[in-house]
């Protein structure tokens, strides 16, 4: 026999702790919450996990940050090494026409425009461009005028080149000094 009296009808008897536990619980298993200490000992895991991925990629950052500065120097250091590789056959040449002791005129002249042409292909190989604007509009962004003349025709027309301007991928580093036209009674 039962030491507990019935139920009453509407009335359900109180848990105890332990009693209260088994019956939230799913068959036997008992559900505890993890303990502060265990909730700290977590965190503390967490927070390592993640200063030492901070860590690591703070050290990347900075190592890439590092490369792309050694690469910038080296670029700088070797950026001519590219021109001054296509001038060593130019200067070859004018050196090879200076050995020469019995070189003839004729001789001397179409060793100088053999060179010339040397020269030439090293300079579009290396994106250096001729500008060299007679008879074109007067561009003061390719052209320095040096002087202007009165002309017939149109006004602001390049009529002489004094000297040839050039420019570096499409970038100017030396403007053609020019001699502009200027119209009659200006």
């Amino acid at each position: 026999m039962h030491d507990t009296p019935p139920a009453k009808p509407g009335f359900e008897e109180p848990l105890t702790d332990g009693k209260a536990a088994a019956a939230a619980a799913p068959e036997g298993k008992v559900e505890t919450l993890p303990s502060p200490e265990e909730l700290l000992r977590q965190a503390e895991l967490k927070a390592a996990e993640h200063h030492d991925a901070w860590l690591r990629a703070k050290a990347e950052t900075e190592n890439l940050r590092r490369r792309a500065q050694e690469d910038i120097a080296k670029a700088h250091k070797y950026a001519a090494e590219r021109f001054a590789s296509e001038m060593l056959p130019v200067k070859d040449s004018l050196e090879a026409a200076l050995a020469d002791e019995n070189a003839t005129v004729e001789n001397m002249k179409s060793g100088v425009e053999l060179t010339l042409k040397q020269l030439s292909t090293a300079f579009e190989r290396s994106g250096l461009a001729e500008i060299n604007p007679l008879g074109e509009k007067f561009d003061p962004h390719c052209h320095q005028a040096i002087s202007t003349l009165e002309h017939e025709g149109e006004a602001n027309r390049v009529i002489n080149v004094l000297q040839k301007g050039y420019a570096l991928n499409e970038r100017v580093i030396r403007p053609a000094l020019v001699v502009v036209s200027k119209s009659k009674g200006a």
